[in-house]
C-alpha cells in the first residue's frame, strides 16, 4: 500500500510531500499531542534510538495535528533530533485511518489513534495501530532490524 498524497510543513523548516517518501526508508509515527506524558515518552524513545534507525538506513518522522509553533517548542524542550510534521487539517492523519472516535470518561470525541508506519521505497510495509507509547520505538527498531 502506498501512502496517500500529502504536503506538510515540518519542525525543521522544510515542507515534506509523499514524493519525499517515494524512495528510501522511513518510520512515520503518529501521536495525539505535543508535550503530553505518553507522547513525550514515545518521542524520547525515538530520539534516543535515532542512531539505530539511521544505521539501518531509516529516517524517523513524527506526525500530529499540532501547529508548527507547538512542534518547535516540543523539539526544543525534549531535544528531538528528527522532524515533526504538522497536519493541522488532519488530512494525512485521516487518509492513514488514524483520525478516529475516542472516548474518555464517557465523552466521545475525535482524535489521533497512536499509530506507526514503516515506509520503504514508497510502500507501507508495516503498520501498528493502537500503540502503547512506552517501548514502542524498540518494537519498531526490532522490526526494521529484521
Amino acid at each position: 500500500m502506498k501512502p496517500p498524497s500529502f504536503s506538510l510543513p515540518a519542525s525543521d523548516g522544510k515542507t515534506y510531500t509523499d514524493k519525499d517518501f517515494a524512495s528510501g526508508k522511513f518510520v512515520l509515527y503518529l501521536y495525539p499531542k505535543d508535550m503530553t506524558s505518553g507522547c513525550t515518552i514515545e518521542a524520547q524513545d525515538f530520539r534516543d534510538m535515532k542512531a539505530g534507525f539511521e544505521k539501518l538506513g531509516y529516517q524517523v518522522f513524527g506526525l500530529s495535528k499540532d501547529s508548527l509553533k507547538s512542534h518547535e517548542k516540543f523539539c526544543m524542550k525534549e531535544n528531538l533530533n528528527f522532524p515533526l510534521l504538522s497536519d493541522e487539517k488532519c488530512e494525512l492523519i485521516a487518509a492513514l485511518g488514524a483520525w478516529v472516535e475516542k472516548s474518555m470518561y464517557g465523552k466521545k470525541y475525535m482524535g489521533i489513534e497512536r499509530s506507526t508506519f514503516v515506509i520503504e521505497n514508497g510502500e507501507i510495509v508495516k503498520e501498528w495501530r493502537k500503540v502503547k507509547a512506552r517501548g514502542h520505538a524498540v518494537e519498531v527498531l526490532d522490526f526494521v532490524f529484521g
